[in-house]
């Protein structure tokens, strides 16, 4: 268990240097985060301003976080559909140009945004496609956890455990052999099949870092309460800065951190930037 935690932990921090070495992959998960926003705001405000908000939560009967907003009422499940297809689109899109930045440097090219971008734009069908299919079984498994919110929570919880488990390596295999969501899912099942062990001690290693540095982020507001108001406001205004860059270096390194084990796991070939025993250790081969 140690010696796989500490592989997890050298996994984690071997995904941060391949960061460092493109560190301007950070404007990918940036930018989703921006186009997420605002996408919320698209689907929020509209709705607000025309009243339609409060008309679509109260015949809902409940209102979730996110415009997660579920009932009988296929209107409120119109809106979350739309909102799970464009959010979905938004998130795969820049993570397919992310993947494929981490796959040029993998294989010895020098990533640039412009190659991230072209790759994301060219595989826009798959992507609309793949958004689509996650939309659709993001509001089925809604729609399961709506119809009894103690059996239906949990059956709901399995099945989208199950489903992102199998779903795990759709993004690369999107990017790199330019298949179908359908294909996508097959291949993403058969690489879990041929070698699958325990990548989730990997991304446990990011969030390990991931939380030691959230401590370290809020070191100047600690330093502020003791310093005073003054010091506090500058304190607090660092803290969310950090806590920001933080966020958006984590779901980086978290992207950069799949394509290697999807390099790994597809080409049997650790990529140079990743130790090979360390990736063997996340993986069984069967």
């Amino acid at each position: 268990m140690f010696e796989r935690i500490s592989n997890g932990w050298a996994l984690a921090k071997q995904s941060y240097r391949v960061l460092l070495l493109d560190k301007e992959l950070l404007v990918f998960p940036l930018l989703s985060g921006v186009c997420c926003l605002l996408v919320l705001g698209s689907f929020a405000l509209p709705l607000y301003f025309t009243g339609q908000l409060e008309a679509v939560t109260e015949g809902a009967g409940a209102a979730t976080e996110n415009l997660e907003t579920t009932s009988e009422d296929p209107l409120a499940y119109l809106v979350l559909f739309a909102f799970y297809f464009v959010n979905y689109f938004v998130i795969t899109f820049f993570n397919s140009a992310m993947v494929a930045c981490a796959v040029i440097r993998f294989r010895g090219g020098n990533p640039t945004l412009a190659d991230g971008f072209g790759a994301a734009f060219s595989r826009a069908p798959q992507i609309l496609a793949w958004a689509l299919v996650a939309a659709t079984v993001g509001t089925a498994l809604k729609m399961i956890e709506d119809r009894s919110q103690r059996v239906g929570r949990w059956v709901a919880g399995l099945l989208g455990m199950a489903w992102t488990v199998t779903t795990y390596f759709v993004v690369p295999v999107l990017v790199v052999e330019k298949v179908g969501p359908v294909d996508a899912i097959k291949r993403s099942l058969a690489i879990l099949r041929e070698a699958w062990g325990e990548a989730i001690v990997a991304n446990f290693g990011l969030g390990l870092i991931g939380f030691l540095l959230f401590l370290a982020a809020l070191i100047p507001t600690v330093v502020g309460i003791v310093v005073g108001q003054a010091g506090l406001i500058i304190g607090i205004a660092v803290t969310v800065l950090l806590l920001i860059l933080l966020a958006v270096a984590s779901s980086a390194a978290k992207v950069i951190l799949l394509a290697a084990l999807y390099e790994y796991a597809s080409q049997g070939q650790a990529p140079p930037q990743f130790d090979q025993d360390m990736l063997r250790g996340a993986f069984v081969v069967r």
